[in-house]
């Protein structure tokens, strides 16, 4: 085998396990801080918007995974449809979304674990979090997917059981106290703590290259995935927010700081904190951000590695393990950079610049999958998407006013994720490419 190819080892039940994963933290943390910018009727608003955005997406996007079922994802679609320049945008714009996502997701560890362990830091915590399931990738896609199979069933499982016990509480008046309290503005400026509910699902078709029959599995795996992630959005929603309206699940008890914590704190309004069900609850809600973050380092390494080895990126990142056929080098530099980005202390910004790669994504990739199907009308599609060409038209223009309003809730930010792109553009072309072209 290659030292530039990775091995196939994946089944449909592996995939729809790595594309829950990805997401379901989002469940457990974040997305309650969109309540304290919308209220309910502004994050439901906010969040009915994103939900269709993702299905018509997921759905155009496994097309294009189907056909070309390639490590590096919506970057070799934009490198196929739309040439190089855009190509190298998505794949910037990709690993933005997949290097910047586990930090933030690494520091709600951390707080977790510091509240068992309060002697000991949470960045102590977090750090040691991503060495080890940086390692546990290095190891092996097959230990990789199937670790997160298991965490992953266990965490859908919680959030079954978290329902279970909140939505005897529920009451529906609970939806209705303070809905709006910033107006409509408000349902804008919880639009990306609604797409942290669903960040990364694209994430399946990274491991494309590694699934077994990929045509059929990827479809497959996609497709449940999503399912399953609106239903628990949907479910844990309502459940949280029901038992005692939004600033329940947003502010602690006596601070006006907003909690990481939401299920928690709704599960505290319903049992005593001494109580098994709560403790159980929030052990085994670890294992939620667990399964994102150790998902997201996967697919991360997918991604860096096909940006290496297409040549956009040093040809180091890649080379894959000798032994374990794994990106490694990929793995090992991502953690690096999130590490640095842990130490920022900025979970709230971190999340709102994957975001930003998110978003950037999927136009880049929405834009792909037309030129697509114009300029390669022959390519063998095993799947094509439903209602075309509204979908990948509604995932497009959702997305589009996503990111207007991102960029005009938090314009900084979206000079700073410009900015990584711009200088890493430039750094390509003053030293990758004029290198290449000398070789």
């Amino acid at each position: 085998m290659s030292k530039h190819q990775l091995q196939r080892t994946l089944g449909p039940f592996m995939l729809w396990g790595l594309g829950v994963g990805y997401v379901i933290s989002g469940m457990y943390f974040g997305w309650n801080l969109g309540l304290a910018e919308g209220g309910t009727y502004g994050l439901a608003i906010a969040t009915l918007f994103i939900i269709v955005m993702y299905v018509t997406f997921t759905f155009s996007y496994t097309e294009m995974a189907c056909a070309i079922p390639k490590a590096g994802g919506a970057f070799d679609y934009a490198n196929r449809g739309l040439g190089k320049n855009l190509g190298f945008f998505a794949g910037m714009a990709q690993n933005i979304e997949f290097i910047f996502a586990p930090p933030a997701i690494a520091a709600a560890i951390g707080a977790y674990l510091n509240l068992l362990y309060p002697d000991v830091h949470p960045l102590m915590w977090a750090v040691g979090a991503y060495f080890i399931f940086t390692l546990i990738n290095v190891l092996g896609v097959r230990l990789a997917a199937s670790f997160e199979l298991v965490i992953t069933i266990l965490a859908v499982i919680e959030l079954l059981v978290f329902a279970g016990v909140t939505l005897p509480s529920f009451e529906w008046q609970n939806l209705h106290i303070n809905p709006m309290p910033n107006g409509f503005s408000g349902a804008f400026a919880a639009i990306p703590f609604a797409i942290w509910f669903f960040l990364a699902i694209e994430g399946v078709a990274n491991v494309a290259e590694e699934a077994i029959h990929p045509q059929r599995n990827i479809l497959l795996g996609f497709g449940s995935a999503i399912g399953t992630l609106v239903f628990l959005c949907i479910l844990t929603f309502i459940s949280a927010v029901g038992v005692a309206g939004w600033e329940a699940v947003v502010y602690p008890a006596g601070s006006d700081l907003p909690s990481d914590s939401p299920l928690p704190l709704a599960l505290a309004q319903v049992v005593h904190e001494g109580h098994f069900l709560y403790k159980m609850l929030i052990g085994i809600g670890l294992l939620g951000l667990i399964a994102s973050f150790h998902g997201i380092i996967l697919a991360a390494g997918r991604a860096s590695f096909e940006f290496g080895r297409v040549g956009y990126a040093p040809r180091l990142f890649s080379v894959v393990h000798s032994r374990f056929k794994t990106p490694a080098n990929a793995l090992i530099l991502n953690m690096a950079i999130g590490i640095l980005a842990l130490f920022t202390g900025k979970t709230s910004e971190i999340i709102t610049i994957a975001c930003f790669g998110a978003l950037n994504l999927y136009i880049v990739s929405m834009i792909a999958f037309f030129a697509l199907r114009r300029k390669e009308p022959g390519l063998e599609r095993p799947f094509k998407v439903p209602f075309y060409p509204a979908f990948p038209s509604i995932a497009l223009a959702i997305s589009v006013v996503a990111l207007i309003a991102m960029t005009y809730y938090n314009f900084m930010l979206a000079i700073i994720f410009y900015g990584i792109i711009g200088i890493s553009y430039l750094g390509y072309h003053l030293f990758i490419h004029q290198r290449q072209k000398s070789e």
